[in-house]
């Protein structure tokens, strides 16, 4: 089954084309490595996933909503972008029961979710009483990240997710992100400059270059993640 269905989207920005890309299919289940240098079009296109930007021609479709056209794609994707996707005059916790009365999640039920995520925010994140704002870069990351996967989406959408963290953290986000596709069978899209942490986890690898998608590459084999390597060292 198709998860993601990319068909002909385009966006340019004056005479910059930051996304061509004809037609891309992700399957469900896929968890997908998104590379690419800076200025590639990877956090553009995924803008264009969450209706965030507008294309200049063509569609995205998740499970075969546009999301241009309706909002019901929103009840089962989580996404974490940058810190403009929180609130940040709250706290974790107050952040986290905000985003549980949107999704209408039951408070125990919360408390579980929270629980299955504690490897990456430990108990410190979710006691303290500092706001969101005042918090440290990896912490308002592991935040974001946390709140993205509360509503137990069926689409993960995440940009540079391992920027911040400190190796801890990095390895707890790599268990958290493969037991949840693993269990849940969702379909994940991290983007990442770090192509070891992106290899480690991914079942597929998709090099973005120039706003294109270059690359799709199984990575089923040490093979895949040469072929990454040799790509950017050429």
């Amino acid at each position: 089954m198709t998860a993601i269905d990319i068909d002909n989207i385009r966006k340019t920005f004056g005479n910059v084309t930051a996304v061509d890309i004809p037609e891309l299919k992700i399957e469900k289940g896929d968890l997908v490595g998104l590379v690419g240098n800076n200025g590639a079009g990877k956090t553009t296109f995924l803008r264009l996933l969450l209706d965030l930007s507008r294309p200049d021609e063509g569609a995205a479709t998740l499970h075969g909503v546009n999301p241009r056209l309706s909002e019901e794609w929103k009840a089962w994707t989580g996404a974490f972008i940058d810190d403009g996707f929180l609130i940040d005059f709250l706290s974790p916790k107050e952040y986290f029961d905000f985003i549980a009365r949107i999704d209408g999640i039951p408070v125990g039920e919360l408390s579980e979710r929270i629980e299955q995520l504690h490897g990456l925010t430990g108990d410190e994140l979710l006691s303290t009483p500092t706001l969101i704002r005042n918090l440290s870069a990896g912490n308002r990351q592991k935040v974001g990240i946390a709140a993205a996967l509360i509503n137990h989406p069926q689409i993960v959408i995440l940009d540079e997710p391992f920027n911040f963290l400190d190796p801890s953290s990095q390895e707890a986000l790599k268990r958290l992100l493969t037991d949840y596709n693993r269990t849940t069978g969702a379909t994940i899209i991290v983007s990442s400059h770090n192509l070891q942490l992106v290899t480690d986890i991914s079942t597929r690898l998709l090099v973005m270059d120039h706003g294109s998608i270059v690359k799709d590459i199984i990575n089923d084999s040490p093979s895949a993640a040469e072929e990454i390597r040799e790509y950017f060292a050429g």
